[in-house]
């Protein structure tokens, strides 16, 4: 059990789910993990590697396990993140109650990831990406704008292509295109 610095910080300001928190957290590390502030938010790791991060949001709060798909869940607690998630899965919570009820089921996916790591595991790779047209385009339309999107890692790509994508209308996705151009030649992902 590894108390990382700033951490304390987060819990301290934290105005949703603070017992929840507070109660997971206690979990996590009796867990035996490490944990530290990543993307503004406690991470636990183990070996130096990433296992999970907490989710505060307004309806409920997240344990995300970054290759939850790799887990076994005899206790079925894990849910999928989105529609386009590939790898991450979590566990919700919404009381102390449901923290303390799923313990036992945290616990032993902390170790199976814990082995996940070990074994050098990982999700399988993606199907290279087919850009939608507008996004094709406007890359093709400077050297720079290629060189700025391929600096950017694999999911953000994926993430800018989704959100084109998204857009029914060419017109909208054009629009798309233009209003994050700025931040991928800034090399930041759509919410950085």
């Amino acid at each position: 059990m590894v108390r990382g610095d700033g951490v304390d910080a987060f819990f301290g300001r934290a105005k949703l789910w603070g017992e929840e928190l507070a109660a997971l957290r206690e979990v996590l590390l009796g867990a035996g993990l490490a944990e530290e502030l990543k993307w503004g938010k406690p991470c636990y790791c183990a070996e130096g590697k990433n296992i999970a991060i907490l989710q505060p949001m307004k309806e409920q709060l997240a344990l995300m396990f970054f290759k939850g798909a790799l887990l076994d869940d005899p206790a079925q607690v894990l849910e999928e993140q989105g529609p386009n998630s590939r790898s991450a899965r979590r566990v919700v919570f919404r009381s102390v109650g449901d923290v303390e009820e799923r313990a036992p089921a945290v616990e032993a996916l902390v170790r199976r990831a814990i082995e996940v790591e070990r074994a050098g595991l990982s999700v399988e790779a993606p199907a290279e990406l087919a850009l939608v047209e507008e996004l094709e385009q406007w890359l093709g339309h400077d050297p720079a704008h290629r060189v700025a999107f391929e600096a950017l890692t694999p999911g953000r790509q994926r993430e800018y292509h989704l959100h084109v994508s998204g857009a029914k209308q060419a017109a909208t996705r054009q629009r798309r295109v233009e209003q994050v151009a700025p931040r991928i030649l800034a090399g930041k992902g759509l919410r950085d």
